[in-house]
């Protein structure tokens, strides 16, 4: 998972709101707890390969979900793209 992005939320209901419709959207996620390194309001964060960036992205703004930022891992840390 290497390759995978990452999108951290501030509410547990935004999470599994996306969780919902990422998997209606056919697209290979991961549920996961928001890393130490990341500061939100919700301890579960949804990793997603990064393929999927563009359609992840649309679906968040079509959709209206509150997001605290997506992330990839730079081996050393997360950065928010």
């Amino acid at each position: 998972m290497d390759d995978w992005m990452l999108i951290a939320f501030d509410s547990t209901q935004q999470a599994l709101r996306a969780e919902m419709l990422l998997e209606y959207a056919d697209i290979e996620i991961d549920l996961c707890p928001t890393p130490k390194t990341i500061t939100a309001g919700c301890a579960l964060s949804i990793q997603f390969p990064k393929e999927e960036l563009a359609s992840v992205q649309q679906i968040i703004v079509q959709e209206n979900v509150e997001i605290r930022g997506i992330y990839y891992n730079n081996k050393e840390k997360y950065i928010s793209i």
